[in-house]
């Protein structure tokens, strides 16, 4: 009896065990077609079931399978199954969970985890490209995120609709008032409430359909629809889906590009046919009487067994650009492009390892410059999926060199960013990414490239801050510019400037010394305003020179008077024709001929300043007044302290009638430094 039930026990462990290996083959089969949510669920069931010990192989692989299907689909769940394979050591016998793991936490942003794994797989593939690119971006990406461009991106929330994927917008033709994107939106079936429902092996969501709208007479975008002709009637479901399974999908379409006058489109189609899953191909469309003709498949390689997608004309509508991972390519998914020959598209060839890596490059895009947009996550990056640009190397004749950019911030983030594209030949346009999205829905975002604009703008006062409403600005520039602007009444003004231009201005108003200022845009990558603020001085009166100070009893200049003596070196400069005079003054303390001695000392101070930095000693005369010349309060000295009436002269007589608090502030205002223009005529004649 004891036998019997031993040998029942083996039978059903065996059973089990047969049932296990069918299910791995089967989930195997689902991942060999793409359909990747299926068959993350099968390898889900089955690592539940397999011994830690006694099958730690298997189990490794089979966590191995589970993280590459979710890292196909973008679910967050793939580096926990990366994590569960080595603890099988499933390393042992693919390091490449080593190059997927760093990837996938590079994906959530987790750049110094992804570093540690990127190390490890580069033990031993050291010349690997993908792992380097990768690592290398993970070390650099605090400083890019601090380096923007000027592209302004806003989320195109016309387009978008919750919990679904909208992305790869395309505009129709050049025109650039039509859109079609893909979108697995739910949509009814005409004469019915019921909504098609289109579940995805791949994802485990709804099927992608084309979507299309475009802009009425106000240039607002109308009601988005399902391309007109495309889904004349509702597809009907298969019995058996391409692995002979039940629940079988339906087609899915996305991923368009157009001629340039908008009448033929070319878009990714996929559909299990028989049975039989024929991967994803390549149709064309030609529109007539306002809809969409018949698709027709548009044949690139004699094996029809090769999967393409993602097709993408150039302007001239004889070079398309498409995604396959064909024999040939540099592994992954790579760009191609083939020729056209008459009606049918011929020599299809790889774009290179300019272009493609081992990894995946997809979602080509030409813009009207010729310029080659795509997505790539196998070039240094952001993580996941990001946008590139390439141009064609004109200076090497005998080989296609690409030089390539990563379009950076704000194009580019940790998530997916692809599927570009602009709107004529502008620089505006949209792109999709899933940033920020916790469960990896694509969104549709808006980019403008706002036009450079160079300002010069600022206030022109006197010295007490009135301000000057006659005066004049001249500009020079070197590109030619020779112009006069007039000061508004509120003494401002704002001068348009242009780009790489060195500029000069000099400003003036009646009754004051001229201010000039020099300037240039060479260079800049962004707009930019230049604020620049002129207190022009009298001609006729003293000009108090702020922040002048000396040693204490004494006539040595302190480093802290160096700023605003500079600044009389620039107006001397600015006014070559002026001579001044520069005066000293002291406060009441102390004999007259002490105050004297010093003030005039200190003069001389300044003066000799100002020949040091390469003002002419003719022009300036010292004068030491030590306390004979006290000030006479203004309206602004009565503003800023009110005891001190408007004329009242801060001699010792008003002085010594004050607290002794209030005294010092009269004796510091009285101890300063000024200058006034004696002569506007230096060497004129």
């Amino acid at each position: 009896m004891t036998k019997k039930i031993l040998y029942i026990l083996l039978a059903v462990l065996c059973l089990s065990s047969c049932s296990i290996q069918q299910k791995i083959k089967r989930a195997d089969k689902k991942f060999a077609i793409g359909e990747y949510y299926t068959a993350a669920d099968i390898y889900k069931q089955c690592y539940s079931r397999l011994s830690s010990q006694k099958e730690r192989e298997l189990k490794g692989y089979v966590a191995f399978r589970q993280g590459e299907c979710y890292r196909y689909i973008n679910n967050p769940k793939a580096a926990n199954c990366y994590q569960s394979a080595l603890r099988c050591k499933y390393q042992l016998q693919d390091s490449t969970v080593y190059l997927h793991a760093a990837q996938v936490l590079q994906y959530q942003g987790k750049y110094k985890e992804a570093i540690k794994y990127y190390d490890s797989y580069l033990e031993a593939h050291p010349t690997d490209y993908v792992a380097l690119a990768g690592k290398y971006a993970c070390t650099k990406i605090e400083e890019w995120k601090r380096e923007t461009s000027r592209y302004r991106i806003t989320e195109a929330k016309i387009f978008n609709q919750k919990r679904t994927s909208n992305f790869a917008p395309m505009f129709i033709g050049s025109n650039s008032d039509a859109l079609m994107f893909s979108s697995n939106r739910q949509e009814k079936q005409k004469g019915s409430s019921k909504k098609l429902k289109r579940p995805s092996n791949v994802t485990g969501q709804q099927l992608f359909q084309l979507y299309q709208t475009r802009k009425n007479a106000a240039g607002e975008w109308e009601e988005i629809e399902l391309a007109e002709g495309l889904y004349a009637e509702a597809e009907e479901e298969q019995e058996n889906d391409s692995t002979g399974g039940k629940q079988a999908g339906t087609a899915e379409m996305g991923v368009c590009c157009f001629s340039q006058d908008g009448r033929t489109m070319y878009f990714t189609y996929s559909k299990p046919i028989n049975g039989q899953d024929l991967g994803a191909k390549i149709y064309r469309s030609e529109r007539s009487s306002g809809e969409w003709g018949e698709p027709q498949e548009v044949k690139l390689f004699a094996d029809s067994s090769i999967t393409v997608g993602h097709p993408a004309l150039n302007p001239t509508g004889d070079t398309l650009y498409f995604v396959s991972d064909a024999p040939g390519g540099m592994g992954g998914k790579d760009i191609w492009c083939a020729e056209l020959d008459g009606s049918e598209w011929v020599n299809p060839q790889p774009l290179g390892p300019g272009i493609n890596t081992a990894a995946d490059e997809m979602y080509p895009y030409v813009h009207a410059d010729g310029t080659l947009y795509f997505s790539s996550n196998g070039h240094p990056g952001y993580g996941g999926l990001d946008l590139f640009k390439a141009t064609r190397d004109t200076t090497v004749t005998d080989s296609v060199v690409w030089v390539l950019f990563n379009m950076g911030a704000p194009f580019n983030s940790n998530g997916d960013d692809f599927g570009i594209t602009f709107a004529g030949d502008s620089q505006d346009g949209f792109f999709s990414s899933n940033r920020g999205d916790k469960k990896g829905f694509d969104k549709i975002y808006q980019f403008t490239l706002p036009e450079m604009e160079f300002l010069a703008e600022g206030l022109i006062t006197d010295e007490a801050g009135t301000p000057l409403s006659d005066a004049q600005l001249r500009i020079v520039g070197s590109d030619g510019t020779n112009s006069k602007v007039n000061a508004r009444r509120d003494g401002t003004y704002k001068i348009k400037l242009k780009k790489d231009v060195k500029y000069v201005m000099l400003v003036t108003a009646r009754g004051h010394l001229n201010a000039k200022e020099q300037w240039n845009t060479l260079d800049l990558k962004d707009s930019k305003t230049y604020t620049m603020n002129f207190v022009l001085s009298p001609i006729s009166r003293p000009v108090k020179m702020e922040n002048i100070f000396y040693e204490f009893g004494r006539w040595e200049l302190t480093s802290a008077s160096e700023e605003e003596l500079l600044k009389l070196v620039k107006l001397l400069q600015d006014n070559p024709n002026i001579t001044i005079e520069l005066s000293a003054h002291t406060d009441m303390k102390g004999t007259d001929e002490f105050n004297m001695e010093l003030s005039q000392k200190r003069a001389q101070s300044c003066c000799n300043f100002l020949i040091a930095h390469g003002i002419e000693a003719e022009r300036l005369t010292p004068v030491g007044y030590g306390k004979n010349k006290p000030v006479v309060a203004d309206k602004a000295l009565n503003k800023q302290y009110p005891f001190i009436p408007v004329e009242q002269v801060l001699d010792e007589a008003f002085i010594s009638t004050l607290p002794e608090d209030k005294q010092e502030i009269c004796n510091q205002i009285n101890r300063r430094t000024e200058f006034k223009v004696v002569k506007t005529t230096y060497k004129l004649y």
